[in-house]
């Protein structure tokens, strides 16, 4: 780096993030709540645009209480410590965002959330995958990192929850896993973290942004807080959306059988099945680059509408966007 980029970085890393950066921040804690992708537990967090070796989260809050700049502490990518050695009791698993930011720098925000209608896709067999456009926002296939995979003899507790540096870098390595999905069940389920990946080969935004976490719930990305925060409500949408699809069709399958042999039909060979129609890897990748163009409209709506609840409340001025 020459003495004028030196210079440059030095002076932006001494201006502070502005009032818009912290409103938007808080205003995205309401939105994620008011959508149920966290409830009292979650957190989005975004890194700071002044100085990339920081980011900002709120203090250890429910989602919907985070009001104003004293809610919001700042850690070192590093390893997660606070900047203010002061700071008070902060989120036991701020190294799920630490991690991401440190493997992958053009990600701008990281959000966290346990939302029941995601969690059977992190159990079952069943991979979740964009079945509807508004659903291309969270990648053709979700990783499933399975913590028990990354525990180590030093881990005192195996509570499913990422408390430290190798637990937050097993889960980052989802979002680019170096092994590849099962052809039959289209999902990554166990992917490998090798020591031997350089930084060279290491996207600044990885190809997967959404991980879902085994028991636990999911972690998504975004190149702003405000796209991280549509993948996140839109994830949302589709599992729900897959799930009816799921239940109805395994009634009409059902249906055809008992059709069958309930008929008495003398054809020996399998059951006709069908199945669901996902998107293509195509219509994953061009739908969201469509959506994208008007990604500002939701957020206008999603602004709008914890602005008019009783609930929350945003003490750091005008929500750019809104």
């Amino acid at each position: 780096m020459g003495d004028d980029q030196q210079r440059s970085a030095l002076a932006k890393a001494s201006k502070p993030a502005n009032n818009e950066f912290f409103s938007t921040l808080v205003t995205a804690n309401h939105i994620l709540h008011y959508h149920n992708v966290v409830d009292a537990y979650g957190h989005i967090s975004a890194r700071n645009p002044q100085d990339d070796r920081t980011f900002f989260i709120s203090k250890s809050l429910a989602p919907a209480l985070v009001s104003n700049r004293e809610d919001i502490e700042e850690y070192y990518v590093s390893d997660a410590s606070p900047v203010n050695k002061d700071a008070p009791k902060g989120y036991a698993e701020r190294f799920i965002h630490s991690e991401i930011y440190k493997q992958f720098k053009g990600v701008q925000a990281v959000i966290h959330g346990h939302p029941e209608v995601v969690l059977p896709f992190s159990i079952s067999s069943i991979p979740l995958r964009p079945v509807f456009h508004m659903g291309g926002v969270m990648g053709a296939q979700c990783p499933i990192y399975d913590i028990q995979q990354h525990y180590k003899g030093s881990d005192n507790l195996q509570s499913l929850l990422v408390t430290n540096e190798h637990l937050g870098a097993g889960l980052a390595a989802g979002f680019n896993p170096s092994t590849m999905m099962s052809k039959t069940t289209n999902l990554i389920r166990n992917y490998i973290v090798s020591s031997t990946i350089s930084a060279a080969s290491t996207p600044d935004f990885p190809p997967n942004p959404t991980v879902l976490m085994r028991g636990h719930g999911f972690t998504c990305i975004g190149a702003t807080m405000q796209e991280a925060v549509n993948r996140a409500i839109y994830t949302c949408t589709n599992a729900r959306v897959q799930t009816t699809a799921m239940l109805m069709q395994g009634s009409y399958n059902i249906g055809l059988v008992g059709e069958r042999f309930g008929g008495g039909e003398k054809e020996t060979g399998p059951a006709k099945h069908e199945d669901i129609k996902y998107l293509s890897e195509r219509e994953c990748k061009d739908s969201w680059t469509a959506i994208s163009n008007t990604a500002d409209r939701p957020w206008q709506l999603w602004c709008a509408e914890v602005a008019a609840s009783g609930l929350y409340e945003n003490q750091m001025g005008p929500v750019p966007g809104a």
